[in-house]
This record gives structure tokens, C-alpha cells and sequence, in this order.
């Protein structure tokens, strides 16, 4: 077995089709990166018929155990940084409520608890959104969040005393 490069990129993919693809070309383009693959993601590489194509350094683990046993590299500071992309509303949700109950979500919480600086690219965010996920017979379709609701990343930015909000774009790399 060859020795892994470290530190390396950590790699979530949700089951987000908005910017799936795009999210890939930016994976492909980085070496020493982990990818961590959610079942749900899974079902969105299926259905947009994406194979994954990655460099040689990279590995891949799967959601397919209840206890995501690959989130224990965090303790041995195999990551430099952790990527949450293109993430659901619902994996977002889940994060700033500290549930988690897939492996998008545990990595997550494990670069928290290791400091590893994260990047959440929550997608699905934009007041009305127009990307392939939403054509349907080839009908561009948009998606538009409801007027009453909050948004994720607004809860993540006003959420002083979660340790949550002390992870947004704007502390990245900050202890």
C-alpha cells in the first residue's frame, strides 16, 4: 500500500443536481483529494451519468456504513480543507443543526470538531435558479425559494453563538 499525500482536499458531494457537474470539473481538476459521496449523490452521478474520472491520487469513500468510519482521518490531520459542494439545502440545514446522520454531514461535523477550515457551497440558495437540474424535456424550468422562508446561509451568518456560523466564507482559514 503507497503512503497518501497529505494534507489533502476533503470532498462532500450531496444530493444537489444544481452545479453537479460543474462541482466535478472543479474535483478533477485537484490532486490529493478525498471524495466523500453521499447516497444521495450517488443516486445524482446515476442519474446525470457522470462516472468520476478522478486523478490517481484521489480516493473515494461511500455512504455505506451507519458510523461513516472514513470521518476519523480528520484526527490525524490528513485535511487541510474540507469542501461541501454542491450542498442541499436540507444537508445545510442539518449542519447548522449540528445533525449528522449521513456521511456529507458527519465529515462536516468531524472537520468542526478538528478545526479544518470549511468551504459550504450551498447551491440552491439564489432567489430563482435556472441549471440543468431543473429542465425537463428540454424546457428550461427555474426554482425560486418561497418569500416566508429563511434561507440556510442566512441562519449560518446570523447564528452568532453556533459554531456553525464561526465556519462561513468570510473566517476561512481563522482558528
Amino acid at each position: 500500500m503507497t503512503k497518501v499525500a497529505t494534507p489533502r482536499w476533503g470532498w462532500a458531494l450531496t444530493g444537489s443536481g444544481h452545479f453537479f457537474r460543474e462541482c466535478l470539473v472543479a474535483i478533477r481538476a485537484l490532486e490529493n483529494i478525498d471524495l466523500f459521496v453521499s447516497k444521495a449523490a450517488s443516486e445524482v452521478l446515476r442519474m446525470y451519468k457522470q462516472d468520476l474520472a478522478l486523478p490517481t491520487s484521489a480516493r473515494i469513500f461511500r455512504d455505506t456504513t451507519a458510523s461513516s468510519p472514513p470521518v476519523g482521518y480528520f484526527y490525524y490531520g490528513v485535511y487541510h480543507t474540507l469542501v461541501l459542494a454542491p450542498a442541499t439545502s436540507n444537508t445545510v440545514a442539518k449542519c447548522v443543526y449540528g445533525i449528522s446522520d449521513n456521511l456529507a454531514t458527519n465529515v462536516f461535523a468531524q472537520a468542526g470538531k478538528c478545526r479544518v477550515p470549511t468551504i459550504i457551497f450551498a447551491c440552491d440558495t439564489a432567489p430563482e435558479l435556472e441549471t440543468e437540474a431543473t429542465e425537463r424535456n428540454g424546457q428550461g424550468l427555474s426554482a425560486s425559494h418561497r418569500s416566508r422562508e429563511y434561507r440556510p446561509t442566512e441562519i449560518l451568518r446570523c447564528n452568532p453563538g453556533g459554531r456553525v456560523a464561526r465556519r462561513t466564507r468570510t473566517s476561512i482559514g481563522a482558528p
